[in-house]
């Protein structure tokens, strides 16, 4: 829903699969098992044709830490270095991981609100993986997973939420408990165990059994519509109610990021997100949204290790301040 894009940042769909006979990724009896999966996997995965293999232990763990950061891999992957490995797209929307939590985590990213496309997509990848692996699959239990919540089809909808005004008007504590009380949860930009930065927030579903995908989809659907309408409104009342008050907060941050000698990972997250609200407020214009977005990433520790050398905090302070002040300044600008 293109009226919601300002709001609903991202849709993922994740399925967990697990090879019937294989104990979980904590007691895998050897590292035959980690290789059976994962070359079944990649065989498997050759007939689309469009996927990169990656193993883990080939890589540095900042360079596995970097992936993290960017949304691609899981913490519990890197966790599994020595066995684990992705299959990524060429497009880098389709991640599959290998010996994480379950065997096999399917997992399909789409910008906005929609969650039915991450889920087509996903949906003939996960067809060859279940007729040409031996799935762990119960009649009463669904697919068998590590985690009971992942019980039945296995599946977690998620989508990414900015929302400053649900935040800033404190209403976020409502949302929450409100969520709570129709079987879904919300969680920090990273997850499971993280906190609410930047505005940021999943919103998922708790749990899986006992519902196929389309009402899974659906459900999550219509509660993120309603949490879109209820910052939609708060905005609208930012606007009448507090717009020089709001203004002040986005330029100030504006001045900050182009002017910064030193800047924190945190920090950085913080005032990007003042701008981003000074945008869709209308006092800010960001030239090319996927650019500024990239910059939650691409400014935290793993990423900037990856694009400069630093040997300590207060260098990399001063490093993120000069990169992210000059992409600020190429990508925006006061109305």
């Amino acid at each position: 829903m293109e009226i919601f894009d300002n709001i609903a940042i991202m849709s993922r769909i994740r399925l967990a699969r697990n090879v019937d006979g294989l104990k979980f990724y904590t007691k895998l009896q050897s590292d035959i098992d980690a290789n059976y999966i994962t070359n079944a996997v990649i065989k498997t995965l050759e007939k689309f044709d469009v996927f990169n293999f990656i193993s883990l232990k080939d890589l540095s763990l900042n360079e596995c830490n970097a992936l993290f950061e960017q949304h691609l891999i899981s913490k519990e992957l890197i966790e599994n270095k020595d066995i684990s490995g992705i299959a990524i797209s060429e497009d880098e929307k389709i991640i599959v991981m290998i010996n994480e939590e379950d065997h096999i985590r399917e997992q399909c990213l789409e910008r906005g609100f929609n969650l039915y496309k991450p889920f087509r997509r996903l949906s003939s990848i996960d067809d060859e993986i279940i007729n040409n692996l031996p799935i762990a699959f119960n009649n009463d239990l669904g697919f068998i997973t590590a985690s009971p919540s992942n019980l039945g089809t296995g599946m977690r909808a998620s989508v990414m939420l900015f929302l400053p005004a649900c935040v800033l008007l404190n209403k976020l504590e409502e949302l929450i408990v409100s969520a709570n009380e129709n079987g879904l949860t919300f969680r920090g930009i990273y997850g499971e165990g993280s906190r609410g930065i930047g505005y940021f927030y999943q919103v998922s579903n708790q749990a899986s059994l006992g519902m196929d995908e389309n009402e899974i989809i659906d459900k999550v659907s219509e509660f993120i519509y309603s949490i879109c309408q209820k910052e939609k409104e708060l905005r609208d009342y930012i606007l009448e109610k507090e717009r020089d008050v709001y203004k002040d907060k986005a330029l100030r941050a504006y001045g900050i990021l182009t002017n910064c000698y030193m800047l924190e990972e945190e920090e950085m997250i913080e005032l990007l997100s003042q701008i981003k609200l000074g945008q869709v407020l209308g006092f800010l214009d960001i030239k090319n949204d996927d650019k500024f977005q990239k910059l939650y990433f691409e400014g935290m520790h793993a990423n900037l290790k990856e694009i400069f050398e630093f040997s300590d905090e207060k260098k990399e302070n001063i490093i993120r301040a000069s990169y992210i002040s000059n992409k600020v300044r190429q990508l925006t600008k006061e109305v």
